[in-house]
């Protein structure tokens, strides 16, 4: 397939765009690089033996530099391309700096989506995955989480991916032989196993993982917890986290899914199905790397819930896709990624 993949330098997109091209599909990427860089792109190039264009030439992999909002570059790359489905992953994805700056929120992920399914739209692009989040869950009380049970968001970034997955069902309703999946994701960790692309912000990280690299390279003193008075395991958050490798191969699973349908719209979980906390990640982390990660308990953060895991036995059921990672393997790709990157950390 011909795929247009937006944000597809970050960290969730780079693991999606590799995974695309060694499934045999065609990738066009669209990103700003606010919080990314081309290097991703390039190593992609590395690990498939894929060269990456950036002009308009028509090759299995293609880079375009521009906001989603830049409507004359759109009409351009639409007209060049004729996509097959279109992958949305770029926006903007801090809990806690959307609470800061929500209207930077809404223009960049709301608005930015619209102005694309305004030209999915107008050039018959029928096939759209979404990357949402397991925010848009809010507080929940029975684990695991069901795709059908919502509660109250907590933060404005929770708020637009809910936004976005509403205007895509109302886009489904309006045109029924569109074929939308948002994807859900829990928490993505862990790194490809060449080293070569994982997760570095530009900006100051609000994951966990990069936080404990950030430790490891001695860029900070210490990895801040936030609570460990929650009523669970050991009274740090729990959190289901899922390697990137298989949260990208959920991606291809939801195409394969779309194949075989003619007008749908769904909604599914990716995540292993499982809680760990804190202090799991943390052990597991230390085994991997043989440092001990300096550490200081503080004050929960506002909005934090206690645990998030997801039912993924929808995922299973329709789309034949599950997790197969482990939280030890999430950490070894983690720390071989670290150390061949360690530069980039100090």
């Amino acid at each position: 397939m011909s795929i247009l993949v937006t944000g597809g330098a970050g960290y969730v997109g780079s693991h999606i765009c590799l995974d695309l091209l060694q499934s045999d599909n065609n990738v066009t990427v669209v990103d700003s690089l606010e919080n990314s860089t081309k290097e991703s792109l390039l190593n992609i190039s590395k690990i498939t033996n894929i060269g990456l264009t950036t002009k308009e030439t028509k090759g299995r992999f293609s880079f375009y530099h521009f906001d989603l909002r830049d409507e004359t570059s759109m009409e351009k790359l639409f007209k060049y391309h004729k996509f097959e489905a279109i992958i949305h992953c770029a926006g903007l994805k801090s809990p806690e700096e959307s609470k800061r700056f929500p209207l930077s929120y809404a223009n960049s992920n709301i608005s930015a989506s619209i102005h694309l399914f305004r030209q999915a739209i107008k050039n018959d692009v029928k096939n759209i995955i979404f990357s949402s989040s397991a925010s848009v869950y809010g507080k929940q009380k029975v684990m695991p989480i069901k795709e059908d049970i919502l509660g109250s968001v907590t933060n404005p970034y929770a708020r637009t991916k809910l936004i976005i997955e509403q205007i895509l069902s109302d886009l489904h309703k309006s045109r029924s032989d569109m074929n939308i999946i948002c994807l859900r994701y829990f928490n993505p960790v862990g790194a490809h196993e060449s080293g070569l692309i994982g997760e570095n912000p530009k900006n100051l990280p609000n994951n966990l993982m990069p936080r404990i690299n950030n430790v490891v390279s001695g860029q900070q003193k210490e990895l801040l917890i936030y609570g460990n008075d929650y009523q669970t395991k050991d009274g740090t958050g729990v959190r289901d986290y899922i390697h990137i490798i298989d949260l990208a191969k959920g991606h291809q699973k939801a195409l394969d899914y779309i194949k075989q349908k003619e007008g749908m719209f769904n909604i599914f979980n990716l995540g292993r199905g499982k809680g760990s906390s804190v202090l799991e990640i943390i052990k597991a982390y230390e085994q991997a790397s043989g440092v001990k990660i300096a550490k200081k308990i503080t004050k929960r953060r506002p909005g934090d819930v206690p645990e998030s895991w997801a039912s993924v036995s929808k995922a299973k059921k329709l789309m034949g896709w599950e997790a197969k990672l482990d939280l030890q393997r999430i950490c070894e790709d983690n720390w071989r990624w670290f150390l061949r990157n360690q530069e980039e950390f100090s």
